[in-house]
């Protein structure tokens, strides 16, 4: 069995002279390392052992960012499928008499969207919350819009403290608006 350094010498890539210093050089090394009983630094092997773990930790990162990302968007599927398994059926048709505007913000903005009375009684006391899902606002329960709020809040839009249809509790004995409840549900 024919060695490395034979092949390359068949093949004419080195001459004999190079051959023997690189033999020379090894032997060398070699018995330096026996009796200094030191460790020769190879630099071949420690760039090599540097771009390996350099490689491992730029492969985590990746894997991390890939997680990320792919949990982000399993997020995102579930709030959809919570918005549109759970979503209400809303009165939005501007000719009918009975139809009632519910103003709420968005961001900064104003936005209007037609609801029933009944929809809008439920609205004002919390039973049901706005959401928006791809520039389109939904109506879902109280319940739901928690759920969604615990895997990301950005998508609820109008959400109501939850009342009970009995008078407030906290009210002063010696309060003399007591008489004068002040409604959350105001029309503007």
């Amino acid at each position: 069995m024919s060695t490395l350094q034979d092949q390359l010498l068949k093949a004419g890539l080195v001459d004999d002279k190079k051959a023997k210093k690189s033999q020379k050089e090894k032997r060398k090394r070699a018995k330096v390392q026996r009796h200094s009983k030191e460790q020769v630094v190879d630099e071949t092997r420690r760039t090599a052992e540097q771009a390996r773990a350099q490689k491992a930790q730029r492969d985590r990162e990746l894997n991390a960012e890939r997680n990320a990302a792919a949990e982000k968007k399993a997020l995102a599927a579930q709030i959809k499928q919570l918005i549109e398994m759970n979503r209400q059926a809303k009165v939005a048709t501007e000719a009918a008499g009975e139809d009632i505007a519910y103003h709420f913000t968005d961001g900064s903005k104003i936005k209007k969207m037609y609801v029933s009375k009944d929809i809008q009684r439920q609205l004002s006391r919390g039973h049901l919350a706005i959401v928006k899902l791809n520039e389109v606002y939904e109506l879902v329960p109280a319940g739901v819009a928690e759920k969604i709020a615990l895997r990301d809040a950005s998508y609820i839009v109008a959400q109501n403290s939850r009342q009970k249809d009995q008078p407030q509790e906290g009210i002063a004995e010696d309060d003399p608006y007591a008489d004068f409840k002040i409604p959350d549900d105001l029309m503007w």
